[in-house]
């Protein structure tokens, strides 16, 4: 399994990006997708995830700023809307796909976001 991620890049603070992750490969059943981020000299952050229920968590700091939604059409897809952004949100974003079953989770590349002031 392949995650493939984009929608990443550079916009100043108050802007918006849509990151997205779509998964390729044989994926049998999904407990949840979702976005990871690690800015600079810190540790990796839970951004928010999305289970194949369709409920939803997000971080506090993202709280009412960010949301994640799944296309149904898709096996696994996953898309972040970042609205009103802020320089502190500049880090690497990396998407995750937890499957069912005692398997290890799935990780894309990384997409980087960098807000300017």
């Amino acid at each position: 399994v392949q995650l493939q991620a984009s929608g990443g890049g550079l916009v100043q603070a108050g802007g918006s990006l849509r990151l997205s992750c779509e998964a390729h490969g044989s994926i049998f059943s999904i407990n949840a997708m979702g976005w990871y981020r690690q800015a600079p000299g810190k540790q990796r952050e839970l951004v928010a995830f999305i289970t194949s229920e369709t409920s939803t968590y997000y971080a506090d700091s993202v709280k009412g700023r960010f949301t994640i939604s799944r296309d149904n059409t898709k096996n696994a897809a996953v898309y972040l809307e970042m609205n009103s952004l802020k320089p502190e949100d500049t880090a690497v974003y990396y998407c995750y796909l937890d499957p069912k079953g005692n398997l290890p989770d799935y990780w894309g590349p990384g997409t980087l976001v960098t807000v300017s002031s």
